[in-house]
């Protein structure tokens, strides 16, 4: 496992120092042009643009001291004082992308919360004790601030006793659709983990009656009905309005199958009235499926895996396979224990210490994090990602126990787009198609994720590679955001495009969208990759084949040459690996990390040189 660990951590630096060398090349190339286009004066103009989006990523984040002077300016009376404090809670607004975690009084440590040993006689408090008139004075003056500003306060948990304390969530509502932030959750566990039955609640409110009520909305196909198995990506979205509360239907209790997959809400409707969307794509837990759920894992450029445990099962079959994927691709997990009503206790401790003690194993080097109280809910949210914390949900979709906690860290989860390391918007624009469909009387439609740049309808561009390497020119009819008009889009949203003149057989998944140019990008028919064996049952030779998935690619790849000195690769071997696609030319990138599985053989590694 220790190689393992190393080499994820050399994979991280190798996609790191080739992200920044494209990003360098971007940013002088995008000056080239501007210096061509408009000479002096847009000479001067650019530098200060790119300081100027530079600043705002490194705003997003906790500031403890501007929310002291914050505190102390709304507790003194004076109108300048009031005046400044409006002023510093916009800018704190503006800074974290129109949201923000407010907390007023002590704050307990981390480590203590987290561990479940917090109390009163606790030694660690940090921050300014307030009393319970200034919190609800406090409470009461950034409410008024907010509202001003535009936007609404709601109470995330409030403590009277003891060290008095409360957290609220400020939220500024989005001015259009296009830029309502978005959370992209995948949904991976065993067969019959509770995956689609905890989506249904979540997303439609009303529980399960532990017969499969709550999964019938989800399912696509007959087949799926038929049988309660889910063998598509099926995609659920959960919207918070400004206010923190999730939009949900108005639901008739009703036992009728018709009635439920007729309730749910319009996804047009609830984008106009969210602040935040979280998108759940809910893949399949079948071992037969797993070529699904890997594309869809790896094409779906997930913000965190949410990984579904049964309380009465434990973590077993293809929930470690999934485990095993989602630490490889290194994305952030949650896991969450579902069937606590009907699973006895002493089974509930067994699975309970079994999810720790592989949580903490070598391999994983997470730190999980029991979530039995909103306060922890709230903490574990705003410093997901950046620690190696995992938090972990008891929940029962029956009486619907811990769903609440779950809610308010999907609601306080930052949003995909704020990634400014993995989108960028002032790169070329790049757009990786993971769907397409054929709509009557629109023509071709394309789903995917814009990697980098912006994009707007009328533009027009390359799509390609086909088979032959060859790209050709279209332009954007119309553009979708969960299912709502939009006319421009940015890196990091996922949107679906409706093009000009391009007919569905002309299309695949893995095809890009790139600005016209009078050179396009080159399309790669060999490359070369640094490569771990994580298994296999005996040894790699020369002209071996398997299924590579690299971002939205999928292609059989041949291997044509390695550089291991016996010539043969075994499991935890290493080697630089020369890789041949077998039936046509794709769209990659150096610094890509790619997956590669033929049955039970599994490879992790990355793009070093392209050939």
């Amino acid at each position: 496992m220790t190689t393992l660990r190393n080499f994820q951590t050399e994979i991280d630096d190798i996609h790191h120092r080739e992200m920044s060398k494209q990003r360098t090349k971007a940013s002088l190339d995008k000056e080239k042009e501007q210096k061509l286009a408009k000479g002096k004066v847009k000479e001067d103009h650019g530098p200060t643009d790119v300081k100027a989006s530079s600043q705002s990523n490194t705003g997003p984040g906790r500031s403890q001291e501007v929310e002291e002077r914050i505190m102390t300016l709304l507790l003194s009376s004076t109108p300048t004082d009031y005046d400044l404090a409006r002023d510093q809670i916009a800018a704190l607004l503006t800074q974290n992308s129109g949201e923000y975690v407010f907390r007023i009084g002590q704050e307990p440590s981390h480590t203590e919360l987290f561990a479940g040993e917090l109390n009163d006689d606790t030694i660690e408090w940090s921050g300014t004790p307030r009393s319970v008139e200034e919190i609800d004075k406090l409470h009461e003056q950034i409410s008024k601030v907010v509202e001003e500003v535009g936007g609404k306060v709601s109470t995330l948990f409030e403590i009277r006793a003891g060290h008095p304390r409360i957290s609220l969530l400020l939220r500024l509502p989005p001015p259009n659709v296009s830029l309502t932030p978005e959370v992209r959750v995948a949904v991976v566990g065993n067969v019959d983990s509770g995956k689609s039955t905890t989506l249904g609640v979540l997303t439609r409110g009303a529980l399960d009656d532990g017969r499969g009520r709550a999964r019938v909305g989800l399912f696509r196909h007959k087949h799926e009905l038929e049988t309660g198995r889910t063998s598509s990506v099926g995609m659920e979205i959960l919207g918070f309005d400004p206010a923190g509360a999730p939009i949900l239907p108005n639901t008739a209790k009703s036992n009728d199958p018709d009635v439920i997959r007729r309730e749910k809400m319009g996804w047009e409707e609830i984008s106009k009235r969210a602040a935040k969307v979280v998108s759940f794509s809910d893949l399949a837990g079948h071992e037969r499926y797993l070529k699904t759920t890997l594309y869809g894992l790896t094409s779906g450029a997930p913000s965190c895996v949410m990984l579904m445990v049964g309380a009465n099962a434990g973590l077993i079959g293809m929930s470690k396979e999934h485990l095993a994927i989602a630490l490889a691709l290194s994305v952030p997990l949650i896991v969450c224990i579902t069937k606590i009503d009907m699973t006895p206790p002493n089974v509930l401790a067994e699975t309970v210490k079994q999810v720790d003690k592989i949580l903490k194993s070598p391999g994983c080097r997470k730190n999980p994090v029991f979530v039995k109280s909103i306060e922890t809910a709230v903490e574990v949210a705003t410093s997901f990602g950046s620690e190696k914390l995992c938090p972990i949900f008891q929940l029962s979709n029956v009486t619907g126990q811990g769903l609440e906690f779950l809610r308010t860290f999907l609601n306080l989860l930052p949003s995909s787009e704020r990634d400014r390391e993995k989108f960028s918007v002032d790169h070329p624009l790049e757009y990786s198609i993971t769907e397409v469909w054929s709509v009557p009387y629109v023509g071709t439609v394309v789903n995917g994720i814009l990697n980098s740049g912006t994009v707007k309808t009328g533009e027009t561009v390359l799509l390609g590679p086909d088979s032959n390497g060859n790209y050709q020119t279209t332009v954007i009819r119309s553009m979708q955001r969960k299912r709502a008009e939009v006319t421009r889009a940015e890196a990091g949203q996922c949107v679906s495009l409706a093009l000009k003149r391009i007919r569905r057989a002309e299309v695949r998944k893995g095809m890009v969208l790139v600005p016209k140019t009078d050179v396009p990008p080159r399309a790669i028919t060999q490359f070369e990759g640094q490569v771990l064996i994580l298994y296999h049952n005996t040894t790699l030779q020369k002209n071996y084949q398997a299924m590579l998935h690299c971002g939205a690619v999928r292609q059989t790849v041949r291997i044509i040459e390695m550089d291991h000195p016996q010539g043969v690769l075994r499991t935890g071997d290493r080697a630089t690996v020369r890789f041949e696609f077998i039936s046509h030319p794709e769209f990659i990138k150096e610094g890509m990390k790619l997956l590669f599985r033929e049955g039970k053989t599994k490879g992790l590694g990355v793009i070093t040189k392209l050939l």
